[in-house]
């Protein structure tokens, strides 16, 4: 079986239950599973040297739109709100087909690797010109991130009151068929599995309540979780409340869209009914701090959220609306965000970090990563604190504070994604020009 050692890191943020942060530390992983950590480990196999690194569970992202990182910074959509926002390209998204679903999840897929995200979710929504949810998961597979994907979708356009256009939505029934069919596929529920595939209509302005609870009752008749877009911006629960006669947490209640198998994207606008309810539940939040400020839809309540026991972790939303995304940029921002609206002290760097890894991994429904200990899957990165961005830093553990944006290392199932800040499963540069020639023809 197969062994790697890594040895003398600077310091290893564990994310256990006692905050553990030993130093001088090796880790022994074997068979794609962390083995041992302590010091003077040996073995056989290969061994990476780690001496001037603070190593941290592989990040984890809990809200993306990988399609979307063909379309940053589009003139028309930089400086609208979410719904004007979304008209604007919704018919851009339209012309995609099974190739710009593919390369645009590889370039955000390799994006997300140099940032230290080793778990991410994707929620794929709209299905133009013959694109499939399998144009995604294969990028993923390709790369060898550990993907959880999520079978979106969009029933009500606008004319029937909703927010997409008309071509962009599909068939109720055709849709939960089709959930069956990727679930049947793709879904592995054992420990370590490198594919997970949940259910995800998009919002409760693109679908209706009967899609949306057939999808809870489908979900886990499959044993798949649930995720969706929620209370976004003062625009989305205005129309909960216009069309559903209800604010967004009772509409998510009434409908089965609570429990430890849901999780919920944004919730920048609970309150603290809303609050109490998904802490009870047990129902994930995503919160996407970038995405929230470059739309202008304000701060999540993510210290609240934390405090009433919800279960929070990170998302750089689609890199349409963020436009970036580098999960350790999108960890710092939390921490940023909830200092400035609820003071210095409302969240340290070591918490925002820990929502980073061990949070979004509790929100994902993964017992076996997000945390440095024997029996964890080996998903680690690798943070040199040697270099410009630590000089002069008297806690290095504190890499939201003082750190680097990019790895130097990214390993998942103890397999080198990232070596030497070098992105390893495929030509970058190939991929950055397919991407651009895409744009350019799509613009």
């Amino acid at each position: 079986m197969t062994e790697i050692l890594i040895r003398n890191a600077r310091i290893v943020l564990t994310m256990d239950d006692a905050g553990s942060e030993p130093a001088d530390t090796d880790i022994l992983i074997r068979g794609g599973v962390i083995a041992a950590l302590g010091q003077g480990l040996r073995t056989e196999g290969e061994i990476v040297d780690a001496a001037n690194c603070v190593v941290t569970p592989g990040l984890v992202n809990t809200h993306h739109h990988l399609y979307q990182t063909l379309t940053r910074a589009v003139p028309g959509a930089q400086d609208a709100a979410l719904f004007g926002w979304l008209r604007t390209l919704y018919p851009i998204w339209a012309r995609f087909g099974p190739e710009e679903m593919h390369v645009s999840a590889l370039a955000g897929l390799a994006e997300l690797a140099l940032s230290g995200c080793s778990l991410t979710s994707d929620h794929l929504y709209l299905y133009p010109n013959g694109a499939r949810l399998d144009d995604t998961i294969a990028a993923a597979e390709a790369i060898g991130m550990r993907f959880h994907a999520t079978r979106g979708a969009m029933s009500i356009g606008e004319s029937k009151g909703g927010l997409p256009p008309d071509a962009l939505v599909e068939e109720e029934a055709a849709i939960l068929e089709d959930c069956i069919r990727v679930i049947d596929a793709f879904h592995d529920p054992a420990p370590g599995a490198m594919v997970r595939v949940g259910v995800a209509p998009c919002s409760p302005f693109s679908v209706s309540r009967e899609l949306m609870r057939d999808a809870a009752l489908l979900a886990r008749d499959k044993g798949v979780m649930l995720h969706t877009h929620l209370a976004e911006n003062d625009e989305d629960v205005a129309y909960s409340l216009e069309t559903f006669g209800c604010r967004p947490g009772q509409y998510a209640e009434d409908l089965g869209w609570t429990g430890p198998d849901v999780w919920h994207a944004h919730c920048v606008k609970l309150d603290g009914a809303e609050i109490d309810l998904f802490a009870r539940s047990r129902t994930g939040i995503a919160h996407c701090p970038c995405s929230n400020c470059r739309l202008g839809s304000g701060i999540a309540p993510a210290r609240a959220m934390r405090d009433a026991g919800v279960r929070v972790g990170l998302g750089v939303d689609g890199s349409a609306s963020n436009d970036a995304g580098n999960l350790v940029a999108e960890a710092r921002m939390a921490m940023l965000l909830q200092r400035v609206g609820f003071g210095a002290e409302a969240m340290s760097a070591r918490e925002a970090l820990r929502i980073a890894t061990r949070g979004g991994a509790e929100v994902l429904g993964r017992d076996d990563v997000g945390v440095i200990a024997p029996g964890y899957r080996a998903d680690l990165a690798f943070w040199d604190v040697s270099g410009i961005d630590s000089a002069g830093s008297w806690d290095p553990a504190a890499l939201l504070l003082s750190g680097p944006a990019k790895v130097r290392h990214l390993f998942v199932e103890g397999r080198a994604l990232v070596r030497d800040g070098i992105f390893l499963p495929m030509d970058l540069d190939t991929i950055i020009s397919r991407q651009n020639a895409l744009a350019a023809r799509l613009a």
